[in-house]
This record gives C-alpha cells, sequence and structure tokens, in this order.
C-alpha cells in the first residue's frame, strides 16, 4: 500500500496518539486486523470478533515487529506506539476512506441482489486489457472486508473493481464512504435479504445508497430488464446507462447460443458497435454480466478488441458456476450461495448440459416469511426443467422435494436429505459415473464438503 504516517492515520480515525513523538512521522507499510497477517512495520487493528478479541494479540503483533497498533483500551506504559480510538471497527473504516482518497484511482462499485460476484469478475477481466486492476476476492464485500480490500490498492494500480454486499439499511451509505465509487454497477432487485429490507422496494432503497456518495461526474449502469432498476429516478441528477435482453435497452444482446456447461454465445450491440463474442463460464446470466462489462469498458474507453479478449478470457471462480471435470462426474460447483433466482438459473444450466442431469440442492437462507414457498417453487422449477435426479438436503428443502414431486413426471427422482452427512453415506447408490452434477446451497450449508467429496473420492462402483 502507499505509506501513511502514524500522525496521519490518527488524523483519519479521531484518536489519540500515545507514545515516542519523534515516531509519529514513521509510515506503516500495511494495515491488518488478522494477528497472522500482521507484517513488519505494519498497522495492527484490534478488532473484537465473534471469537477472538484483537486486543489479546496486540503485544505479540508489536512484538513481531509491527509499527503501531489502534486499540480501544488503554493499554498504560508500553514500548510501542498505539492509538487510542472508541471503536476500532470504526476506526478501520475511517482510515480506509482516508486511503482511497489519498490515491488517484477509479473505482467501479457493483451491488445487486444476484449475481455481484460474477458481474465482477466480468468487469475485471474486460478492464485488465487495458489497465492494471485490483478487485475484490473472496467475500471482503462487506463493512470489514471493504476496507482491507482498499488497503491492498497499491500506486501502480490504476482501477479498483469493488463488490458491495448489504443486509440492512445505511450499510451501503457506509460502503460507498468509503469506496467513493466513479461508476456504480447493480445488477437486479432480487429477493435476497428479505428479513431486515422488508420487500424488494426496500432492496432497492438500501442498495441505491451506493449513489450518494460516487463521483458526481461519474456514470450509473444498471440493469434495464429489472422492473425496479428500469423505474429508479437517481437523486443526484445522472442519466442511467441501461444494459438488458430486450432490445430497447442501449446495451443488449441477440442471437444467443447457449453451449449448456461450456458457456454462452451472443452478438453484443452498443451505441456504437456490434460484435460477437464467447462467454467461456456457463450461464444465460453471464449474458448480463457481459453487457454490464462492455457498458463500463466502453466509460473507460476501451476498444471493442479489448473487450471481446476480456469477455473470453474470463475464469470460473470455486463456488461460482465453476465447472470441474473428474474421471466420473461434470461437476458445477455453485454452492458458495444461493436464492431462488440464482438457483433457477442454475438449474437451467444444469438442464442444457446433455445425459443425466443431477441436481444437490440445499437451504436458501435469509429469505423471509415466504421462505416455504420458495424452496416450494425451486423443487417445481427443476422438474420443469427435466433434471434427472433432484436432491434435496436441509430442513427447508423438504418443501423443495415436495414442489418437485407435486410437479414431476415418472421419469424423475427425487431423494430428501435432512443433513449432508446423510447424502454421502448414501452417495453411491444415487450417483452414476457419467452424470453432470450440480451443487448449490447457502453458504452456511457448507456444500463445499460435497464438492470436495466429489472431486476427491467420487463414487466406488
Amino acid at each position: 500500500m502507499k505509506h501513511m504516517s502514524l500522525y496521519e492515520i490518527t488524523q483519519a480515525c479521531g484518536g489519540v496518539y500515545h507514545g515516542d513523538p519523534a515516531l509519529a512521522d514513521r509510515e506503516v507499510e500495511s494495515v491488518a486486523i488478522d494477528s497472522r497477517k500482521a507484517g513488519k512495520n505494519g498497522l495492527f487493528i484490534a478488532i473484537k470478533g465473534a471469537r477472538a478479541d484483537g486486543h489479546s494479540f496486540i503485544t505479540q503483533v508489536m512484538e513481531n515487529g509491527a509499527l503501531c497498533a489502534v486499540s480501544e483500551r488503554a493499554l498504560g506504559d508500553v514500548p510501542f506506539p498505539y492509538i487510542q480510538v472508541s471503536s476500532c471497527l470504526q476506526a478501520l473504516k475511517d482510515i480506509a476512506e482516508h486511503y482511497r482518497q489519498s490515491l488517484d484511482i477509479k473505482v467501479v462499485g457493483i451491488s445487486g441482489s444476484v449475481g455481484k460476484t460474477s458481474t465482477k469478475e466480468m468487469i475485471a477481466s474486460i478492464l485488465s486489457q487495458r489497465y492494471c486492476v485490483l478487485k475484490t476476492e473472496g467475500n471482503f464485500n462487506n463493512e470489514i472486508g471493504l476496507p482491507l480490500t482498499v488497503f491492498n490498492l497499491r500506486e501502480e494500480h490504476q482501477v479498483a473493481v469493488l463488490e458491495m454486499g448489504i443486509s440492512e439499511f445505511g450499510e451501503m451509505s457506509r460502503l460507498a464512504k468509503i469506496a467513493r465509487p466513479d461508476i456504480c454497477v447493480i445488477t437486479n432487485i432480487g429477493l435476497a435479504h428479505l428479513e431486515s429490507l422488508g420487500s424488494r422496494d426496500g432492496i432497492l432503497k438500501a442498495k441505491t445508497e451506493m449513489i450518494e456518495y460516487m463521483n458526481p461526474d461519474g456514470a450509473i449502469i444498471l440493469n434495464g430488464d429489472d422492473d425496479k432498476l428500469r423505474s429508479f429516478c437517481p437523486s443526484n441528477g445522472l442519466e442511467p446507462v441501461y444494459f438488458g435482453l430486450e432490445s430497447s435497452q442501449p446495451f443488449h444482446a441477440e442471437d444467443i447460443i447457449s453451449r449448456g456447461i461450456e458457456g454462452t454465445d451472443a452478438t453484443f450491440v452498443t451505441p456504437s458497435s456490434t460484435f460477437r463474442a464467447h462467454i467461456p463460464v456457463p450461464g444465460s446470466h453471464m449474458v448480463y454480466n457481459a453487457l454490464a462489462g462492455i457498458a463500463v469498458g466502453l466509460r473507460m474507453g476501451l476498444n471493442e478488441k479489448e473487450l471481446i479478449a476480456g469477455i473470453e478470457s474470463l475464469k470460473s471462480i470455486a463456488g461460482r458456476s465453476n465447472l470441474i471435470r473428474t474421471e466420473q462426474f461434470s461437476i458445477i460447483d455453485d454452492c458458495y450461495n444461493a436464492n431462488p433466482v440464482s438457483m433457477k438459473s442454475s438449474l437451467s444450466i444444469l438442464a442444457h448440459s446433455g445425459g443425466r442431469t443431477v441436481a444437490v440442492l440445499g437451504d436458501m437462507f435469509e429469505l423471509g416469511p415466504a421462505e416455504k414457498e420458495m424452496h416450494f417453487e425451486v423443487g417445481k422449477y427443476a422438474a420443469e426443467q427435466k433434471v434427472s435426479v433432484l436432491v434435496c438436503i436441509g430442513p427447508l428443502s423438504a418443501e423443495t422435494a415436495r414442489g418437485a414431486r407435486e410437479a414431476a413426471g415418472d421419469g424423475m427422482k427425487i431423494y430428501y436429505f435432512s443433513s449432508k452427512e446423510n447424502f454421502l453415506a448414501d452417495m453411491n447408490k444415487i450417483l452414476q459415473s457419467g452424470d453432470t452434477i450440480l451443487v448449490k446451497a447457502s453458504h452456511g450449508m457448507e456444500f463445499s464438503k460435497i464438492v470436495e467429496r466429489l472431486q476427491n473420492e467420487g463414487i466406488k462402483s
């Protein structure tokens, strides 16, 4: 990271500096909240976590070579400098906000109910054809992860592509205050986090808080096929740029041909050009992601050749429609997260795979009072897609199995298990060599363990 002095950091977080005044001009080289990742000459912020309190590790971290600690407690007469604050979590955000504004860099902020991560990957793939890009890694998209991502920015980076995930009102405002996006992308307004946001109108209100802290000369890029986004009027007066499959959208796609698990071909139409490209990651939703990436790329000055190269060089990531081929199976690893829209999208991918298809589905969380009905509808959809074998795991997924049984014909096999351990114990009786298997559930179901078992052990004949 670009170095910051201890005096500068103290001012940024409104803290009180304790220690040798001569050290206040020293600059930190990194910021960490995990004692195991605290580097030499780094800043350690002692966050209180669910399992551990960072304050317990301050002495150890400082003895290992860190330059300074940020603490909510008075540490007394210690042989190292520290900055005392009322909240270490708030200090983390305040320091990240200050650091972001010290950098001459463009930021693309991405939010939405579904597809944030895959859209982030597409946009980063496209922009990296011209720029040095930093993107959000893993699930570092919240009020702790986003600041840590910002601290990974170096002076050589030209663009940051930041995923911004929320679950409550006001959270997006706090994230946007740190990120200060130049370009805001919203993928859709779906049904995630209904427990805290109440309705799709509530979700729209929460997601569009991103615009409060964006560059007033920036761009807002929205999915124009989404009814809530299409009717949204930004308070800052910027005219949104729309993408979608409808030909009325300025950025749209035509002649879409699904290649199943091998991806999708499409012709992309922009206000200035038309070109054809192959998306190597499966799923019809990837066409939307490509359109969002094209809109961002053109805003950032990329040419047609760079746009095509960015789309066609896209790589899948673990847990996100990641295709894994073993000697026995083709596995669609989509177990990072799930909601009704993404479930149905993944089932559509599976349905176009050819051969015997198996969907291993688990519970979807945070859906609110209608959660059972939504699981039931996913089961119906699986039957409508003529999935060969449906495996439902978890308490809520009993409704998925019920929905499938009511809609399925005689050819569909449906199994229900209360836990993934029970499924794994009976897996050999259900799966066959040559199956294409979709594995999908909310992250808390830990279905990555199923993927690992399928990938590493398979079935025994």
